[in-house]
């Protein structure tokens, strides 16, 4: 698929992590394609995860009293958002596949990633209020979680001691990426590769690459709970 443009947004703290192999297969594979990818590592970056009123360039709309989302909007629209959440934005918009890599942490994205979804994807940029679940702006763009977790795959089902994965996933995939207007493909998850022996890793490993040759062709799937 020579020409697309893909994102990752990888957050790890070590490079030779699972998840720093999955971001270095994903980068390989991509490259391989013709593809331009782009990657935003968020600790190499030192991202800064917290909103705050640094974020806002000049006087703000209201300065008697802060509302993050509302100034947030306000400095986008008037091109007065901090030079780094820009950045972001300019990564975003020519990317038409976006990976968000990174380790289950507590049911979650890690805080970096987390501080990334809450000072990138404002309003103007990534949605826009009060039209609802079908307000997203950024249309036209895959994105899908990519991430390895801690336990084993039967912890996360219905019957297991974390509940279905599912569950898990829907706040991150319905919540924020579909709300956001991504269609969103199938998360590729990693099931305990701390405790998998060597060649099982590989096997991971090279199901993401093989994934990754047609991952252009995949259709999104329904964000929903069942």
């Amino acid at each position: 698929m020579a020409g697309k443009k893909a994102l990752i947004v990888y957050a790890h703290q070590e490079p030779k992590s699972m998840n720093g192999s999955y971001k270095a297969v994903a980068v390989e594979e991509l490259s391989k394609q013709g593809c331009s990818v782009t990657v935003s590592d968020l600790y190499e970056m030192q991202f800064e995860p917290r909103s705050t009123r640094k974020d806002i360039i000049g006087e703000l709309y209201n300065p008697e009293q802060l509302n993050y989302g509302v100034e947030a909007f306000e400095a986008y629209k008037n091109g007065c958002l901090s030079e780094d959440l820009k950045e972001e934005h300019r990564k975003v918009i020519e990317a038409e596949l976006v990976i968000f890599q990174f380790p289950l942490y507590w049911y979650s994205m890690p805080a970096i990633l987390k501080g990334w979804m809450d000072r990138v994807l404002v309003q103007g940029f990534a949605f826009n209020i009060p039209k609802g679940s079908g307000s997203g702006l950024l249309k036209n763009k895959k994105a899908l979680l990519s991430f390895t977790t801690g336990g084993n795959q039967a912890m996360y089902t219905k019957e297991g001691i974390s509940g279905d994965i599912s569950y898990v996933l829907w706040p991150m995939q319905f919540g924020i990426l579909q709300f956001c207007g991504f269609d969103v493909l199938a998360p590729q998850i990693c099931f305990a590769p701390e405790y998998a022996p060597l060649e099982e890793r590989r096997q991971m490993l090279t199901s993401w690459e093989k994934r990754l040759k047609t991952i252009w062709e995949e259709k999104p799937i329904p964000c929903i709970l069942e």
